[in-house]
Protein backbone atom coordinates (compact mmCIF):
# COMPACT_ATOMS: atom_id res chain seq x y z
CA UNK A 1 0.00 0.00 0.00
CA UNK A 2 2.92 2.46 0.67
CA UNK A 3 4.10 1.74 -2.63
CA UNK A 4 1.02 2.96 -4.13
CA UNK A 5 0.77 5.80 -2.13
CA UNK A 6 4.47 7.03 -2.80
CA UNK A 7 3.91 6.28 -6.55
CA UNK A 8 0.77 8.70 -6.80
CA UNK A 9 3.02 11.53 -4.67
CA UNK A 10 5.18 11.02 -7.25
CA UNK A 11 3.19 11.29 -10.29
CA UNK A 12 1.35 14.32 -8.56
CA UNK A 13 4.61 16.12 -8.44
CA UNK A 14 5.70 15.35 -11.88
CA UNK A 15 2.22 16.57 -13.11
CA UNK A 16 2.30 19.92 -10.87
CA UNK A 17 6.15 20.48 -12.53
CA UNK A 18 4.81 19.74 -16.19
CA UNK A 19 1.87 22.42 -15.54
CA UNK A 20 4.42 25.00 -13.87
CA UNK A 21 6.90 24.56 -16.97
CA UNK A 22 4.08 24.79 -19.29
CA UNK A 23 2.81 27.13 -18.13
CA UNK A 24 6.27 28.98 -17.90
CA UNK A 25 7.14 28.19 -21.72
CA UNK A 26 3.79 29.86 -22.67
CA UNK A 27 4.66 33.23 -20.35
CA UNK A 28 7.93 33.38 -22.11
CA UNK A 29 6.73 32.29 -25.70
CA UNK A 30 3.78 35.01 -24.99
CA UNK A 31 2.29 36.99 -28.04
CA UNK A 32 1.74 40.61 -27.79
CA UNK A 33 -0.59 42.34 -29.83
CA UNK A 34 0.51 45.28 -31.96
CA UNK A 35 -0.97 49.02 -30.76
CA UNK A 36 -2.45 49.21 -34.22
CA UNK A 37 -4.46 46.18 -34.49
CA UNK A 38 -8.04 47.16 -34.17
CA UNK A 39 -7.63 49.03 -36.77
CA UNK A 40 -5.93 46.78 -39.21
CA UNK A 41 -8.03 45.41 -41.86
CA UNK A 42 -6.55 41.98 -43.10
CA UNK A 43 -6.89 40.30 -46.58
CA UNK A 44 -7.88 36.76 -46.33
CA UNK A 45 -7.47 33.61 -48.82
CA UNK A 46 -10.82 34.02 -49.75
CA UNK A 47 -10.65 37.57 -50.86
CA UNK A 48 -12.38 38.91 -48.11
CA UNK A 49 -11.31 41.78 -45.42
CA UNK A 50 -11.70 41.18 -42.04
CA UNK A 51 -11.04 42.90 -38.70
CA UNK A 52 -10.17 41.36 -35.79
CA UNK A 53 -11.46 44.14 -33.35
CA UNK A 54 -15.10 43.25 -35.38
CA UNK A 55 -14.53 39.09 -35.04
CA UNK A 56 -14.11 39.70 -31.68
CA UNK A 57 -17.47 41.81 -30.39
CA UNK A 58 -19.84 38.94 -30.10
CA UNK A 59 -18.02 35.95 -29.45
CA UNK A 60 -14.62 34.97 -28.26
CA UNK A 61 -11.89 34.62 -31.95
CA UNK A 62 -9.68 32.16 -31.97
CA UNK A 63 -6.38 33.26 -33.95
CA UNK A 64 -3.84 30.61 -35.38
CA UNK A 65 -0.67 31.21 -36.69
CA UNK A 66 0.46 27.66 -38.02
CA UNK A 67 2.76 26.69 -41.18
CA UNK A 68 2.57 24.29 -43.54
CA UNK A 69 6.41 23.05 -42.57
CA UNK A 70 5.75 23.05 -38.89
CA UNK A 71 5.66 19.62 -37.29
CA UNK A 72 3.56 20.06 -34.83
CA UNK A 73 0.64 21.90 -36.45
CA UNK A 74 0.17 18.42 -38.46
CA UNK A 75 -1.56 17.39 -34.66
CA UNK A 76 -3.27 21.00 -34.27
CA UNK A 77 -4.46 21.84 -37.47
CA UNK A 78 -7.19 19.25 -37.87
CA UNK A 79 -8.48 20.39 -34.54
CA UNK A 80 -8.87 23.93 -35.55
CA UNK A 81 -11.11 22.70 -39.08
CA UNK A 82 -12.99 20.69 -36.98
CA UNK A 83 -13.39 24.14 -34.81
CA UNK A 84 -14.42 25.88 -37.68
CA UNK A 85 -16.65 23.33 -38.98
CA UNK A 86 -18.69 23.33 -36.34
CA UNK A 87 -19.32 27.37 -36.69
CA UNK A 88 -16.58 28.60 -34.06
CA UNK A 89 -15.40 31.97 -34.40
CA UNK A 90 -11.57 31.25 -35.97
CA UNK A 91 -9.63 32.90 -38.40
CA UNK A 92 -5.49 31.44 -38.90
CA UNK A 93 -2.61 32.67 -39.88
CA UNK A 94 -0.42 31.17 -42.06
CA UNK A 95 3.13 32.17 -41.59
CA UNK A 96 5.88 31.88 -44.10
CA UNK A 97 4.25 29.21 -45.88
CA UNK A 98 4.56 30.60 -49.62
CA UNK A 99 2.40 32.67 -51.64
CA UNK A 100 -1.60 32.46 -51.33
CA UNK A 101 -1.48 29.85 -53.98
CA UNK A 102 1.08 27.44 -52.46
CA UNK A 103 -1.47 27.68 -49.02
CA UNK A 104 -4.61 27.20 -51.24
CA UNK A 105 -3.10 24.24 -52.43
CA UNK A 106 -1.77 22.83 -49.23
CA UNK A 107 -5.10 23.37 -47.61
CA UNK A 108 -6.93 21.83 -50.65
CA UNK A 109 -4.81 18.28 -50.38
CA UNK A 110 -5.25 18.31 -46.83
CA UNK A 111 -8.69 18.69 -47.15
CA UNK A 112 -8.94 21.70 -44.52
CA UNK A 113 -11.65 24.86 -45.26
CA UNK A 114 -9.96 27.00 -42.90
CA UNK A 115 -10.56 31.34 -43.07
CA UNK A 116 -6.68 31.48 -43.80
CA UNK A 117 -4.65 35.29 -43.82
CA UNK A 118 -1.27 34.39 -45.68
CA UNK A 119 1.50 35.89 -44.17
CA UNK A 120 3.87 34.84 -46.41
CA UNK A 121 6.92 37.21 -45.09
CA UNK A 122 6.37 36.94 -41.09
CA UNK A 123 5.58 40.38 -40.83
CA UNK A 124 1.81 39.69 -39.48
CA UNK A 125 3.45 37.19 -36.89
CA UNK A 126 6.46 39.41 -35.81
CA UNK A 127 4.11 42.21 -35.36
CA UNK A 128 2.27 39.73 -32.89
CA UNK A 129 5.83 39.24 -31.57
CA UNK A 130 4.86 35.04 -32.58
CA UNK A 131 7.77 33.39 -32.81
CA UNK A 132 6.71 29.70 -32.45
CA UNK A 133 4.47 27.66 -34.21
CA UNK A 134 1.65 26.79 -33.81
CA UNK A 135 0.31 29.34 -32.00
CA UNK A 136 -2.91 30.23 -30.40
CA UNK A 137 -4.39 33.43 -29.38
CA UNK A 138 -8.46 34.53 -28.04
CA UNK A 139 -9.68 37.65 -28.27
CA UNK A 140 -12.58 38.79 -26.51
CA UNK A 141 -14.59 42.13 -27.34
CA UNK A 142 -10.75 43.94 -28.45
CA UNK A 143 -8.72 42.02 -26.05
CA UNK A 144 -6.38 39.50 -25.80
CA UNK A 145 -7.83 37.39 -23.04
CA UNK A 146 -6.01 33.65 -23.55
CA UNK A 147 -2.32 32.25 -25.21
CA UNK A 148 -0.65 29.28 -26.14
CA UNK A 149 1.79 28.00 -27.90
CA UNK A 150 2.83 24.70 -29.09
CA UNK A 151 0.34 22.00 -29.19
CA UNK A 152 -3.14 22.32 -28.11
CA UNK A 153 -6.08 19.46 -27.82
CA UNK A 154 -9.43 20.07 -29.48
CA UNK A 155 -10.85 20.13 -26.17
CA UNK A 156 -8.08 22.60 -24.99
CA UNK A 157 -9.33 25.49 -27.61
CA UNK A 158 -12.94 24.58 -27.09
CA UNK A 159 -12.32 24.99 -23.26
CA UNK A 160 -10.14 28.37 -24.05
CA UNK A 161 -13.11 29.50 -26.46
CA UNK A 162 -15.43 28.84 -23.53
CA UNK A 163 -13.63 30.71 -20.67
CA UNK A 164 -12.78 33.54 -22.37
CA UNK A 165 -16.81 34.18 -22.81
CA UNK A 166 -16.97 33.82 -19.09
Amino acid sequence: MSRLKRWGKELAILLLVVAVVSLGMDWLRSPQAPADWPDTALPTLAGTTVSLQEMSQEKPLLIYFWATWCGVCKFTTPSVNQLVQQGENVLTVALRSGDAAQVDRWLSKKGYQLPVINDPQGQLSAQWQVNVTPTVVILYQGKMVQHTSGWTSYWGMKLRLWLASL
